[in-house]
């Protein structure tokens, strides 16, 4: 226990009690204990692993504070709680923030520099812009991501440690430490001998900036501008011309077919017959399909490999050729497709040989414009255009080999199974459940989970080379689970050695690695000792929770699902909390695009964590909150609360309890009585994942046990002579302990510093409480509270002090108001400084007389 200082404050409560809490093991994983309790008495959190690629900003404030309120009330009701933290390294973010930062970019062609030392330290406004990065070999770029992330996680360590997080420090992972890339890689390899990865080659989405391919769960579209450029495909038997219009003329070359719906009477009689591409005289069939628009531009579309993901379904499902213009850099192919057969279409290719895809649109429709084949070019308008979400241009389509992991897309029978896997997860709240099945039931294809990229875990194959030195797709060299982790680039398989790799006959690593989200998608495994420590797999999974952000059930929940379910055949937890999105004053999601994201770390230095822990406690899960740092209301109430809650606790410690006290008084034992009916509904609260009602009743009520009971009784606890004085210290120090109690979870800090003025050890390892069971009459000081009030009022009124003594009152209430007033008329009158209070019938308690005592001068 500690001191009651003379004047509590909040300022200095998050490093006192981080460090006694950290010096203590306050939060510790009990391993024994937990063996000895079993599965059921362990709480187990899958805790989102933020990306290390920069800062936290509120809403990671908002959502973990959510996360931390259940684990700290499952630790007081007794269980053993596992509440890691990981660190999301790796992937295409991290990459960008070490490209800005160090002005760098890397290059596997350049040899490894020892003595490398990056040109900037922070980042300039130069940096961004790969003309201005320098290039550096792979290994040395690998050294800068290993750096920057180790300094981003001891930033955001120290801010959720300010933020009072009781997480289990010692229970941390990385997404890129040897581990982290033995276990995923392991997962991926049963997937591979199950037959549920593969490789393709295919047409993909590309972002030519990050030079990789995208996953369909990471596209987001935006409003781009665009014109319909309306074009004359020349039938094949010189009857006419079909007009078609597109916004990406610059795909002309890649025309395969045009395409109508088939019950679109305008094209019926062209379907199975041929035009002729406008500029490149290349033969083309007229097609139906279902997914044509009828109603969009002429009806009429041309399909080119690849404009959008609808010209991949038609390109597959109509088998169709495939004619790629567009390299992996974004610019058009320097050798025309061989269907340009013509002089003057292998000319106007030659135009746009080189260009990038603006460039290519510009002079293509000069070449339209000189030849007479452009027919009209509409007003500008905004359309929805594909985007990596990271990324700043629109993807592209190109044909690339890539691994995938079947997700249902093609296979009816999976898709069942993550349907109603998700129908076992408890959700909260359930209507997110609804974003789930919509997207598994919308997937198009399997989650590829390859990249082009540098800093993640390697895809843990080789390829036996044939005699030409060429890939043999069809030997894929893998390694033994004991080897692993292992780097293909570097490794060398199992019968050849190194100088064999690259040579006709040898072999090939594989130089791409894993998604991002192929590792975070094994997030309970990592965690969880999956592979690594199977009695501690045994005690935490399947995990209890799963708590993260909504934007991202299609990309972590999903492919976390999936894993599960192709390992295990199970949900990986027992609930799912998702959190809504922090909007700014406008109502406008916060994102760093829009430029309205706050940082935390000076709203928690200015107004303190249990201020900003109240604002996150005070939205229900899946509800969006605003946020304004000019103004944060919410945050300020927090902090008052807090406040009054060191104030409330030194007060009601200032009376001590004699030696068998027990509760003799009707106020105290109808406080004590209403406070059980608020550990019932705060506790159910809390069990069923609704901290912002739990916070509601029990604030409700503190607020009522300051302003009123504690003004009621105090004359009665200062008066050692009066008999109901042992009654009301023990009622205060009962209710002290209860409350302090019900609000650990949110207002941890000022709890645990006030719980330390009384108890030994901390509030937060104490027994959640329980109803007292002390037989009293709500209604008394309910009764007595309204009373307060109206005699307040009645002084306010006539402008004199509330100490200002009360000759004579009337009270008017219905009967039984009047007899539960009677019960505590004592301390009623002691508190409203009354000589002599009188009671009368009336419906409703209004003070009806009140006369204040003359002032002596």
């Amino acid at each position: 226990m500690s001191a009651i200082p003379d004047k509590p404050a909040l300022e200095g409560l998050e490093a006192k009690w981080d460090e006694v809490w950290s010096r203590e093991g306050t939060y510790l994983f009990d391993r024994a204990r937990a063996a000895a309790s079993g599965r059921e008495g362990v709480y187990s959190i899958d805790t989102p692993p933020p990306t290390a690629s920069g800062s936290l900003h509120i809403g990671h404030v908002f959502s973990y504070t959510h996360t931390d309120i259940k684990a700290r009330f499952e630790r007081m009701r007794g269980k053993t709680v596992f509440y890691p933290m990981g660190w999301d390294d790796n992937g295409l973010p991290t990459e960008r923030r070490v490209q800005n930062y160090y002005g760098v970019r890397c290059d596997p062609s350049l040899p490894y520099d020892p003595d490398f030392t990056p040109p900037f330290e922070g980042g300039d406004n130069k940096s961004s812009r790969a003309a201005d990065q320098r290039p550096i070999s792979r290994r040395n770029f690998i050294e800068l991501c290993e750096k920057l992330t180790v300094e981003d996680e001891k930033h955001f360590e120290a801010l959720f440690r300010q933020l009072g997080l009781s997480v289990d420090w010692t229970q941390t992972y990385r997404t890129i430490s040897d581990e982290t890339i033995r276990q995923s890689q392991l997962a991926f390899l049963r997937n591979l001998e199950r037959g549920e990865a593969y490789q393709s080659l295919a047409p993909t989405l590309w972002d030519i900036d990050f030079r990789s391919a995208i996953a369909q769960a990471e596209l987001e579209d935006r409003e781009q501008p665009a014109s319909f450029h309306r074009l004359a495909f020349h039938k094949t038997d010189g009857s006419g011309d079909i007009h078609i219009e597109t916004t990406r003329p610059e795909l002309l070359a890649a025309c395969v077919a045009l395409v109508a719906h088939p019950d679109d009477e305008r094209y019926q009689p062209h379907f199975g017959t041929t035009v002729q591409t406008p500029l490149f005289d290349v033969e083309v069939p007229v097609l139906a399909h279902h997914l044509a628009q009828p109603d969009k531009g002429t009806g009429i579309a041309m399909i080119c490999t690849f404009g959008d993901v609808t010209d991949i379904v038609w390109w597959r499902e109509l088998d169709l050729p495939n004619r790629t213009i567009l390299g992996q850099d974004g610019r058009v192919l320097a050798e025309a497709p061989e269907a340009i057969t013509s002089d003057a279409g292998r000319s106007a290719y030659a135009e746009l040989a080189g260009k990038t895809v603006f460039s290519a649109r510009k002079r293509i429709v000069e070449l339209l414009e000189e030849s007479g084949e452009l027919l009209e070019v509409s007003k500008p308008f905004q359309h929805a255009v594909k985007f990596y979400e990271k990324g700043d241009r629109p993807l592209e389509i190109v044909s690339t080999r890539q691994w995938y992991i079947r997700n249902g897309a093609r296979d009816t029978d999976l898709r069942d199974r993550l349907i109603e896997n998700g129908r076992e997860l408890t959700w909260h709240p359930d209507f997110m459940r609804v974003r789930y099945e919509n997207w598994v039931g919308g997937l198009t294809g399997d989650w590829l989970i390859s990249r082009q990229r540098f800093f993640g875990v390697p895809i843990p194959v080789w390829y036996a080379l044939d005699e030409n030195g060429e890939r043999d797709y069809d030997r894929v060299l893998v390694p033994d689970a004991a080897q692993l982790p292992i780097d293909p680039t570097s490794d060398v398989p199992a019968g050849y050695t190194e100088d064999q790799r690259g040579k006709p006959g040898g072999f090939d690593g594989e130089k791409d690695i894993f998604d991002t989200w192929a590792t975070s998608s094994l997030t309970p495994q990592l965690a969880g000792g999956w592979e690594r420590d199977e009695d501690l797999w045994e005690l935490v999974a399947p995990f209890d929770l799963r708590p993260q952000g909504q934007d991202i059930i299609r990309t972590w929940l999903f492919s976390t699902m999936l894993r599960s379910t192709l390992e295990d055949g199970r949900s990986p937890w027992r609930n799912a909390a998702i959190s809504g999105f922090i909007v700014d004053p406008d109502r406008k999601k916060m994102s760093k695009s829009k430029g309205n994201v706050v940082t935390p770390a000076d709203i928690l230095d200015k107004h303190g964590s249990d201020a900003v822990r109240y604002w996150s406690a005070s939205s229900r899960l899946g509800m969006d909150a605003a946020f304004d740092p000019q103004n944060p209301t919410q945050v300020k109430i927090g902090r008052r609360l807090a406040i009054k809650i060191l104030n409330a606790a030194k007060f009601v410690l200032s009376f001590p309890v004699p030696e068998g006290a027990q509760i003799t008084h009707a106020l105290d034992a109808s406080m004590l009585t209403a406070l059980d009916g608020v550990v019932r509904e705060a506790t159910k609260a809390y069990e069923n994942y609704d901290q912002a009602r739990a916070l509601e009743v029990t604030e409700a009520f503190f607020w009522t046990f300051c302003d009123d009971y504690l003004e009621l009784v105090k004359e009665r606890a200062y008066n050692q002579a009066d008999v109901g004085q042992a009654s009301a210290a023990l009622a205060l120090r009962l209710a002290l302990s209860t409350l302090l109690r019900l609000l650990a979870p949110i207002i941890s800090f000022a709890t645990e510093e006030a719980w330390s003025w009384f108890e030994e050890g901390s509030i937060h390892t104490a027994s959640w409480p329980e109803p007292l069971g002390i037989e009293g009459d709500p209604t008394v000081l309910a009764a007595t509270s309204a009373a307060l009030i109206g005699i307040r009022r009645a002084k306010t009124e006539a402008k004199a002090s509330q100490k200002t003594p009360v000759a004579r009152a009337t009270i008017a209430a219905p009967a039984a108001t009047i007899d539960a007033l009677r019960a505590a008329v004592d301390d009623l009158r002691a508190v409203g400084r009354i000589a002599h209070l009188e009671f009368a019938d009336a419906e409703e308690l209004t003070v009806t007389q009140i006369e204040l005592a003359p002032v002596e001068v």
